[in-house]
């Protein structure tokens, strides 16, 4: 993994000696609680399904998917990963300039760059506490002529987002696509945030969501993508591999989307939890600790006598892990990202950083 998505921890651990298991990682946006039980029992139960070939269509999965976004099986495409699917989007529709909302993961501008796209960046200003004001985000659409804007919602590192009436009022000023990405937004309340029930009836608007982070199944690669624009959905749909998602990835789909119990818990553990470390964040006084959607939160340095990466060379020795921000475009050297982790880890972090900054 590169560093700027994140720690390598192959490469910590064997510098100071700790395994990969003693790190808190602070800097991954991934569920610290795990997958769903009930998929992983599935899998174990019927781990001779690798001998078989996945469903060439994914109905049962596209049916799960379904249900879980609230739209229509026929919008939805499979992707290894949501990247492949950013990537696959931004090939099809081969935009000439795009907007891409600031600051933000920076695939996105990669992957523009890939195909010479010209890109200008809106950036969320610190000074407004990077919260984006629809009206004027429409006003500076409608001044100029963007084949693509990209939305990361909630944005990572800042933690804004979006309501889905807002991305409405968005969809319907412009003509142009409007790329969604929602790695993060099951961390929130999805039925205020989340556009997905805007894709059956917008055909400018493509959705992206992942299982990594909030089903915590990094290693199984699956990411989904929805629109309703038949052009655009068959050209992507004809250019991905046959089987493109493994029957494991197909079978652990259909059941987590369906895992109430597993949702439910996960998302009540972690509001709490972005409760607490917002609160206790904001009560050391030389931090400023903006609001979050998402599972992590960005912080702010205020005395300027410390940068964040030396805060994260401080905390390493301890097996603590936070997220350096100066390589997003737009963000200083004092700034910081720190995800949400067990109720045990984020004690310990708040613990270590009052002893840095007291």
């Amino acid at each position: 993994m590169s560093v700027n998505h994140g720690a390598n921890l192959y490469n910590l651990s064997s510098k100071y000696g700790f395994s990969k298991e003693e790190f808190m990682d602070f800097s991954s946006n991934i569920n610290p609680f795990g997958t769903s039980k009930l998929a992983k029992e599935y899998v174990i139960n019927n781990i001779n399904m690798v001998s078989m070939y996945p469903d060439p269509d994914y109905i049962n999965l596209k049916k799960s998917v379904s249900s879980y976004c609230k739209c229509l099986d026929e919008n939805i495409i499979l992707g290894s990963g949501a990247t492949e699917l950013i990537s696959s989007f931004i090939e099809t529709i081969n935009p000439k300039k795009a907007l891409l909302i600031s600051p933000a993961y920076s695939e996105y501008e990669k992957e523009l760059s890939k195909i010479n796209c010209k890109v200008e960046k809106y950036f969320a200003k610190c000074e407004n506490d990077f919260k984006i004001d629809t009206k004027e985000l429409i006003l500076e659409l409608n001044k100029n002529d963007y084949d693509l804007i990209i939305i990361c919602n909630p944005n990572n590192p800042t933690g804004f987002t979006f309501s889905k009436y807002e991305v409405k009022e968005i969809l319907e000023s412009t003509k142009s696509f409007v790329m969604i990405d929602e790695t993060y937004i099951e961390f929130t309340d999805t039925n205020t945030y989340s556009s997905t029930q805007l894709v059956d009836t917008h055909p400018n608007l493509f959705v992206i969501r992942g299982t990594s982070k909030f089903f915590s199944t990094p290693g199984i690669r699956l990411g989904y993508g929805l629109i309703c624009n038949e052009e655009i959905k068959n050209n992507i749909n004809s250019n991905l591999d046959l089987w493109n998602i493994n029957i494991l990835a197909s079978s652990m789909g259909e059941i987590m989307f369906t895992d109430e119990d597993f949702i439910s818990n996960t998302v009540d553990i972690m509001l709490r939890e972005r409760d607490y470390l917002v609160k206790e964040l904001s009560n050391i006084k030389d931090l400023k600790v903006y609001e979050s959607q998402g599972n992590f939160i960005l912080c702010k340095i205020k005395s300027e006598d410390l940068t964040g990466k030396e805060l994260r060379e401080k905390l390493i020795p301890n097996k603590i892990i936070i997220r350096d921000c100066a390589s997003f475009d737009g963000l200083n050297e004092f700034f910081f990202r720190v995800c949400i982790l067990k109720p045990k880890e984020n004690k310990l972090l708040i613990s270590e950083l009052k002893k840095i900054f007291n």
